[in-house]
Parts: structure tokens; sequence; C-alpha cells
């Protein structure tokens, strides 16, 4: 048995990663999700160690400083990090796994794991984005102009990735991402013989 395949899912911030990444994982059992680690406060609904560990800025310190982690940025005014030991246990096990990480961190995963799989969700527009940032309601307007702000430079790292999935339409966004998911194994597969 080869080693499972990391898959790494990013794109700008308000295009649905989180929401495309909750519907996959509803009925697939293709891959799994890793937890990154937050200094941001938890939304309304989200529960810590499921959609993130929400720690400290003092605890995402001391475990940047033990290298307790694969990739790690300041994004929006929080901290966020992806633990390397989870990960690395599961590959090593032969499971797939998938990262929802922001551009800055898939530089750095990049570093480290040239073999990964880099997936880009792109927004129909930039006013779409708006609108779905507007209707999450979680940013003030300051946030929520840093964010579309940093949107489009993001857009322009598009190429640096293998895949891009336009995110117009939910199912169709995951059923994209499955497509992806299933291609890449069986490519995998057919390279181990």
């Amino acid at each position: 048995m080869g080693n499972g395949i990391l898959f790494v899912l990013s794109g700008p911030s308000g295009v649905g990663k989180g929401t495309v990444l909750e519907k996959l994982m509803e009925d697939y059992n293709g891959v799994s999700y890793s937890v990154s680690v937050t200094t941001r406060k938890p939304r309304s609904g989200e529960i810590d160690g499921e959609d993130y560990f929400f720690v400290s800025e003092e605890e995402f310190k001391k475990m940047k400083k033990n290298g307790d982690f694969i990739e790690s940025a300041r994004v929006h005014g929080n901290c966020y990090g992806t633990p390397k030991k989870f990960v690395d246990r599961k590959i090593s096990k032969g499971e797939d796994i998938i990262l929802e990480i922001d551009i800055q961190g898939a530089v750095q995963v990049r570093e480290k794991y040239p073999d990964a799989v880099y997936i880009f969700l792109i927004p129909p527009s930039l006013e779409e984005l708006e609108n779905r940032l507007n209707k999450r309601g979680s940013e003030d307007s300051e946030a929520k102009t840093l964010r579309l702000k940093n949107a489009k430079s993001e857009l322009q790292e598009v190429h640096k990735y293998d895949y891009e999935i336009l995110n117009d339409n939910l199912e169709d966004a995951v059923e994209d991402l499955k497509y992806i998911i299933e291609e890449e194994k069986k490519r995998r597969d057919k390279n181990d013989y």
C-alpha cells in the first residue's frame, strides 16, 4: 500500500471552501478532512475540534515554535495552522486527506509536500463574493473590505494550482471536487504498478 494523497483546497475568503467541503464530507468517504488550528473566535454553530481547534495566541505561538504545523499564517488578523502529526499519520497509513487553507498556507505546504494536489476554488465574480460575505455577516465592514482586497490579489495565484473549480453552484462544485479526487487516485494507483 502506498502513501495517501494530500489534497489542498484554497481560494479567497467567502468563496465557499468550508461549505463545499462540508457538503463533500456528508456523503463521500474517499478522503478525510484536516481540522486546522486558529486563534479566531468561533462563528455561530462552529464546534471546537470539529470545525477548528480554537486556541489562544499564546498557545498558537508555542505550537508554532515547537514545529507542530505544516503551515501557518496570519490571515485577516487571526492565526491559522495545519497540524503536522495528524496529516503525516493519515498519509503514512495510505489515507487521503484534504486541507482547506489560504493561499499563503498553500505556498508553505508546496515546499514540504510537492506531490500534493492543489485545487483552487473561484467565485463566479467579485460581486458575488461580496454578496456571500454580506450574507455570512460575520465580518464588520472594515474586515469585509480587507477580505475583498485580498481576494483580488489571491485570484492572481490560480495559475499555480493543478485544478480550478468554479463555485457558482454548490452541487456542481462538490461533484467537480469528487471527480478530481477520484481521477488523482486512479492516476496514482496506475503509477504504483
